[in-house]
């Protein structure tokens, strides 16, 4: 089974989390802060190729995860793992900072996260703010919503939820949605959705993306996702987090979001920075949904000024 296509400035190293391999890159590991690259919902470390370097050249340690599930990261399924949601990679996350990290390196550190790994970093954010210096989110995928569904103090209600959703979940023929997308070119299809910029789109971009969607365990691995995300708890979704990390602000946020975000309109970020002033929302215009990628130079840029503004 070949997991091919890196490009060839990424030489990946692998490490063990509770018996899973974890695919991770670093560039400049011995510089002074550490910056952590999370990437979103069917991408790779590889989705960050274009802005390693631009970060590395300013002198931080960069570092890349490939999320369980992800890339080339083990893709465990509901018999091996449960269920898998941005409960379990934070605890990826903050169980790589201390074994991978710390070691070397006792500087508080950056997260940066594109849309799944953004909701990733504001969770890690809230679980282990002692570790974490800031967080820059683009585009935080979770709606934010002030009254959250009050089923979690009804036991036996969320106890008869989850189980009608475990049903369900059973039932979707995930396999075949799978085959379905990747004999019939439907990744390009979605990434025509999530890119503004077509141009951006070539055939490297589409291997991030399908390489790993073709192994044989993805199938089983995306079946566990959809149901931890579909039934964890309010204190895991966004507007709880939010809340959170508003009462204590002890993590500074940056939001960058594309003004022509297909998946998450820019509504939502303007309804998070006015909901929560303290938090900087940053719009680049004409992009989508993956701006580091589409306006790398851009996004580069704006969080490189925003992070020395905390280091200062």
């Amino acid at each position: 089974m070949s997991l091919n296509v890196s490009p060839k400035y990424l030489n990946y190293n692998y490490w063990d989390w509770n018996g899973f391999k974890i695919a991770w890159f670093v560039e400049n590991e011995k510089e002074n802060v550490p910056l952590i690259f999370l990437h979103g919902f069917g991408a790779s470390s590889n989705h960050w190729r274009k802005n390693y370097k631009s970060f590395a050249k300013e002198g931080y340690a960069v570092y890349s995860i490939d999320l369980l599930g992800f890339g080339k990261s083990d893709q465990p399924g509901i018999k091996e793992i449960g269920k898998l949601d941005n409960g379990i990679w934070c605890d990826q996350v903050s169980d790589f900072i201390t074994d991978v990290i710390r070691p070397i390196n006792s500087k508080k550190i950056i997260i940066v996260g594109n849309s799944l790994g953004g909701l990733v970093a504001l969770t890690c954010a809230v679980s282990i703010p002692e570790e974490i210096s800031g967080i820059v989110i683009s585009p935080l995928p979770d709606p934010v919503n002030l009254k959250l569904n009050n089923s979690e103090n009804k036991p036996r209600l969320k106890s008869i939820k989850i189980k009608i959703i475990q049903f369900f979940i059973k039932l979707i023929p995930i396999e075949f949605i799978l085959f379905v997308i990747n004999r019939f070119g439907f990744i390009s299809f979605f990434l025509n959705l999530a890119y503004e910029k077509k141009e951006s789109i070539d055939k490297e971009l589409i291997n991030i993306v399908k390489t790993p969607a073709k192994r044989p365990s993805a199938a089983k691995t995306l079946r566990a996702m959809c149901l931890g995300m579909a039934t964890r708890s309010n204190k895991l979704k966004s507007s709880f987090l939010l809340k959170v990390i508003s009462r204590v602000k002890k993590v500074p946020l940056l939001l960058i979001w594309g003004e022509k975000d297909n998946f998450i309109p820019l509504f939502y970020g303007k309804r998070i920075a006015k909901l929560y002033p303290w938090v900087e929302l940053k719009v680049i215009t004409n992009s989508g949904h993956c701006v580091h990628d589409e306006d790398h130079n851009l996004f580069n840029k704006i969080s490189q000024v925003w992070i020395k503004k905390l280091n200062n």
